[in-house]
């Protein structure tokens, strides 16, 4: 309704225009000099006036019309390219939702070779599309719990290698576009033996139980994870980032510790009695308590600090 309006003040402006440009090209000569122009019996020097005014209007009124002509062009071509950039929009996001519901398929393939292309397939959406990176990393989580899950009271066997759709998800996530996530990773729980995850961006994962014994870890960024009775025996942590993580009841038993950043590390009964490569410094800027388990040398030094 009030675009109708607006077209019929529009129209109406426009015809008053018309009518005003009309009367001024057939009276104006007079309007603006009828002191010295004559009505009748017109002489060469009014013609001259005459012609000039009205010579100078019609120049006028083209370049108005053209400027009206040109305006309407643009206007045109802007809503051109708006409906196309909305066609080509729409039409990209059916493509990544197309993209996104077969790699979910070949997600839940009984084929590692179909696994791990759905797993990159949802790479390329995460890093083709900001947002649907959230979707996709919680996704991937979902996969790793469920295909590495442990049960409860279950007894691994040693022998028993990470599968290997399990190893890509686990570097995907690892190296996934850097965005503020509102939530944590979870990988509670889950076998992760063996894994390699050097310099993975994992900050604030959860992994309460996970099992990573021997994994590489060597420059992992886990600051502000949840490690609450990991179990991270004979685990590579050279150069890791631990600031502010929570290693309750973890077992760092045989852990390489090289050079690991631990500041504000809570190791609230840990086991470190026999980590690798741990120093004096490296305990004095982590937090811990009366059950902290650490190397028999530092641990006589902390009895004797007063």
């Amino acid at each position: 309704m009030k675009r109708s309006r607006t077209r019929a003040l529009v129209l109406v402006l426009l015809a008053g225009a018309f009518v005003g440009y009309i009367l001024l090209l057939w009276q104006g000569p007079w309007w603006l000099d009828g002191d010295r122009l004559r009505r009748r019996d017109l002489q060469p020097a009014d013609g001259v006036v005459i012609t000039g005014f009205r010579t100078t209007l019609v120049a006028l009124g083209a370049g108005a019309v053209a400027g009206a002509g040109l305006y309407y062009t643009d206007r045109t071509l802007r809503h051109t390219r708006d409906r196309d950039r909305e066609q080509a929009k729409i039409s990209r996001e059916g493509q990544v939702t197309g993209h996104y519901v077969e790699a979910i398929r070949l997600l839940a393939s009984e084929r590692t070779v179909e696994r791990l292309g759905g797993i990159y397939a949802l790479e390329r959406i995460m890093r083709d599309s900001a947002k649907d990176h959230f979707t996709v990393v919680e996704v991937l989580g979902a996969f790793v719990r469920d295909q590495a899950s442990i049960a409860p009271d279950t007894e691994l066997a040693p022998t028993a290698r990470l599968e290997e759709s399990v190893q890509a998800a686990l570097t995907v996530l690892g190296r996934r576009p850097s965005l503020k996530e509102p939530f944590r990773i979870d990988l509670r729980r889950t076998n992760l033996r063996g894994a390699d995850l050097q310099d993975a961006r994992l900050e604030r994962v959860r992994l309460a139980g996970a099992r990573l014994e021997g994994a590489n870890l060597i420059g992992a960024h886990l600051e502000e994870a949840w490690l609450r009775e990991t179990q991270l025996g004979g685990a590579w942590l050279d150069r890791a980032h631990l600031e502010g993580a929570y290693l309750r009841g973890a077992d760092l038993r045989g852990a390489s510790l090289k050079e690991t950043h631990i500041e504000g590390t809570r190791l609230f009964n840990a086991d470190l009695s026999t980590a690798v490569a741990l120093t004096p410094d490296q305990v004095g800027e982590a937090v811990l308590d009366a059950g902290t388990k650490l190397p028999p040398a530092l641990a006589s030094m902390v009895r004797a600090t007063p």
